[in-house]
């Protein structure tokens, strides 16, 4: 009986190395041979296994290091993407080891009593008997992966996790992206409200002049109204700016994990001009970007499964054995006329399931297509982000030159102005025009400014969020 059963295990292990379903293989991607906007920047030689590394250190800012040390350190929504990534480690410990053998240890003992009016089929040899029952054996139980269910369930398990990992990445770029993005933000509303409260001084001043020139009878009463509506106005324009910074404060505070009453900013102008950095090929954010690596695996994933369907249609054959101790006295449990032992194959067949198999199949092959198309249309999300912020980066440069000009030119007008309304020539509305045009300059400007470090941000985080040592070229 043991050579039999161990003639009937031997082919059974031998096909073992089979799986069924589809082999992996990454569908292909359109990519375009070069970035329509960037076509003067270099090529790039990153790699997704290299270290992303500290990014945002290229603005040589010390209060953005800290403010993203902080966020990775606390924020929340990471600890939520960190967690998911530990749940998906612990599937995948569980899928290998499906692997090896299961061993239990079952022991027990009991007292138990026959009755004598139990039903036997001799009637005339029932009698009561009390006995004792005392056991101790290991359990073993053992799958034999004939059809490769098991290694297509850990593939599946393992691609999840690196798709987790991916995800987990992602969830780290996002962060340090928006926080760096607030960051340029409140800088820039900063900038805007340094310039807009010197306005309101010059205005006030201003003010007290056209009434000091007002009761001596050089000024009318128009142009004193005229002087408070400016003032009126350039204060209300300040109030909103002191809230819009109030609310991007507030938005950092929850970004780097603090409580926003215990969170403050001091105000700092912001001012240069955003790092170079380099670009690099198409075929790169395939590599570097991990919202598209996790969307690759989950494909891998999805294909894995399609094994696992597959493989219900096929016997499961199970290896099942014990070996242990029975006594009716616990004193001579462990000697060895108590022992005992088993070991034998058993098959489980699918016979009729009323086409649920069939339809998990299905289920799975249309998960796989599902996880194809949004692969494909992250790669397309990734080149039209990508694009965006280089033409971002190029239009907001040559914006930034035009409105330096018109600031330069402005103020030019808004000297002239006044020069020409204690001359008499002009009226004081004149004077009102030209230092509202010099004042929209400035503020356009910087709010530009602005706008630039953020898109710059916005191309980092679209090219993956780091690069390796590679010569940069700007715009």
């Amino acid at each position: 009986m043991k050579l039999r059963s161990l003639f009937i295990l031997l082919p059974l292990i031998l096909v073992s190395g089979c799986a069924m379903g589809p082999n992996y293989e990454r569908p292909a991607a359109e990519t375009p041979p070069a970035f329509t906007e960037g076509a003067s920047w270099k090529e790039a030689q990153p790699r997704d296994d290299i270290p992303k590394g500290k990014w945002w250190e290229v603005y040589s800012d010390k209060q953005l290091d800290e403010l993203e040390e902080l966020a990775t350190a606390s924020n929340q929504d990471l600890k939520v993407a960190m967690a998911r990534l530990d749940q998906a480690r612990a599937a995948s410990r569980t899928a290998r080891a499906s692997f090896l053998p299961s061993v239990n240890l079952d022991s027990f003992g009991s007292i138990f009593r026959e009755s004598a009016n139990r039903p036997v089929a001799n009637p005339t040899s029932r009698t009561a008997f009390e006995a004792n029952n005392t056991q101790s054996e290991l359990d073993l139980s053992y799958e034999i992966d004939v059809w490769g269910r098991l290694r297509r369930e850990y593939e599946s398990a393992k691609a999840t996790l690196q798709a987790s990992a991916a995800e987990y990445q992602t969830a780290l770029l996002t962060l340090h992206a928006e926080v760096a993005q607030d960051y340029f933000n409140l800088r820039a509303t900063d900038g805007e409200q340094s310039v807009l409260t010197q306005a309101v001084e010059l205005y006030r001043k201003e003010l007290d002049l056209i009434k000091v020139r007002q009761k001596g009878g050089i000024n009318s009463d128009l142009d004193v109204a005229r002087a408070e509506t400016e003032l009126a106005n350039a204060e209300a324009d300040l109030a909103t700016l002191r809230q819009n910074r109030a609310e991007v404060e507030h938005a950092l505070a929850v970004l780097v994990g603090k409580p926003v009453e215990n969170f403050h900013l001091p105000a700092k102008v912001l001012t240069g001009q955003p790092p170079a950095i380099p670009v690099g090929l198409p075929s790169d954010l395939l590599e570097r970007r991990p919202d598209v690596a996790e969307a690759e695996r989950m494909m891998a994933a999805t294909n894995a499964k399609i094994g696992v369907a597959k493989a219900a249609f096929f016997p499961a054959i199970e290896l099942t054995g014990a070996a242990g101790f029975q006594s009716a006295h616990l004193g001579n449990l462990f000697a060895w006329p108590s022992t005992l032992w088993s070991l034998g194959p058993g098959i489980s067949i699918p016979f009729f399931d009323a086409g649920r198999n069939s339809a998990n199949l299905d289920q799975a092959k249309a998960a796989y297509d599902e996880a194809v198309a949004r692969y494909r249309s992250q790669v397309l999300v990734a080149f039209k982000e990508t694009e965006d912020a280089l033409a971002g980066m190029q239009f907001l440069s040559d914006r930034a030159a035009a409105l330096h000009r018109a600031v330069v030119s402005s103020q030019k007008a808004y000297d002239l102005s006044k020069v020409r309304y204690k001359d008499g020539l002009v009226s004081y509305l004149d004077v009102i025009d030209s230092q509202r045009s010099a004042l929209a300059a400035q503020r356009a400007e910087i709010e530009t400014l602005g706008q630039r470090y953020i898109v710059h941000v916005l191309l980092i985080k679209a090219l993956g969020g780091g690069w390796g040592s590679v010569p940069a070229l700007s715009l």
